[in-house]
């Protein structure tokens, strides 16, 4: 039993088995520019946001309250940057699998819909999953669904 080593993962880390016969089909990677974008427009809204409410709390300092909702969210997303581009997803012909141990079999998928910069990955069971900043998020949901609709196939037959 000494002998045996544990693997050490991080949150991060997606851990790829293939079972038998199983093939992978693409990697699914976070997108620098989108996550960008998505922190940039997270900054306009919450500075819009904090202005507005400010503003009608008749705060004179509704400037300042916007600039530091435009420097909080970009402090946030410079601290997450390093960890956010380490995510990825991995699609086979039978599951999807991701970071932290996630798995989720094409069979058990209710929806697959792209929600902003991300995709949104629903289980039959409830369970939601989140494919986080991807580059071209509409042709990575037109893809799952193929393996999907594939699987379903063959499951049937």
């Amino acid at each position: 039993m000494a002998d045996e080593a544990i693997p050490e993962a991080r949150v991060a880390d997606t851990v790829l088995e293939l079972e038998k016969g199983e093939k992978r089909l693409i990697d699914i990677r976070a997108d620098r520019a989108t996550y960008l974008r998505d922190h940039a427009v997270m900054a306009v809204l919450g500075m819009g946001v904090v202005g507005m409410v400010l503003a009608v709390i008749g705060s004179e300092h509704w400037l300042i309250g916007s600039l530091g909702a435009v420097l909080a969210l970009a402090v946030r997303g410079a601290y997450l940057y390093g960890e956010q581009m380490r995510f990825h997803w991995v699609l086979t012909d039978r599951r999807l699998v991701g970071p932290g141990g996630r798995s989720v079999y094409l069979l058990e998928l209710a929806a697959v819909r792209r929600l902003f910069g991300d995709v949104q990955l629903v289980t039959r069971a409830g369970d939601k999953h989140l494919i986080k900043h991807v580059a071209g998020a509409e042709e990575v949901v037109d893809t799952i669904e193929r393996a999907k609709s594939r699987r379903e196939k063959r499951a049937r037959s």
